[in-house]
């Protein structure tokens, strides 16, 4: 399967995030699917199996972005899918807290398109 035909899940419980993140990834011809929470995130992956890349918010209500990645790094069906922690909250130690999660790459918001797209190009 192409890397363009492989689905971008995006994560975020703050719609102007995803709405920023859809028109980025739209502008590129990127597939993606977005969703408002980490629970419907995990049953995305769960049925999805297109998912190649997660865009993860690391700040949500209900359950939090780290305990989404060590969900998705504990279960053997999609433990391998890239996950890019996205964060509003660059505080020192906090690169470091994600990728002890699962993350594989960390980005902070404001996000830097070109950074994000690079991250993207390299896990996807």
């Amino acid at each position: 399967m192409h890397k363009k035909e492989k689905t971008i899940l995006i994560v975020d419980d703050d719609n102007r995030n995803i709405f920023a993140l859809e028109l980025t990834l739209k502008a590129r011809k990127y597939r993606y699917i977005s969703c408002t929470s980490a629970a419907e995130g995990l049953q995305i992956l769960r049925t999805n199996n297109t998912i190649g890349l997660v865009l993860m918010d690391m700040m949500m209500a209900e359950m939090d972005g780290y305990e989404t990645i060590r969900i998705i790094r504990a279960s053997a069906e999609y433990a391998d899918v890239p996950v890019i922690a996205v964060t509003a909250n660059a505080m020192s130690g906090d690169r470091e807290k994600c990728l002890e999660a699962g993350a594989n790459g960390y980005i902070s918001k404001p996000i830097n398109v070109d950074q994000l797209l690079d991250m993207i190009e390299k896990w996807l």
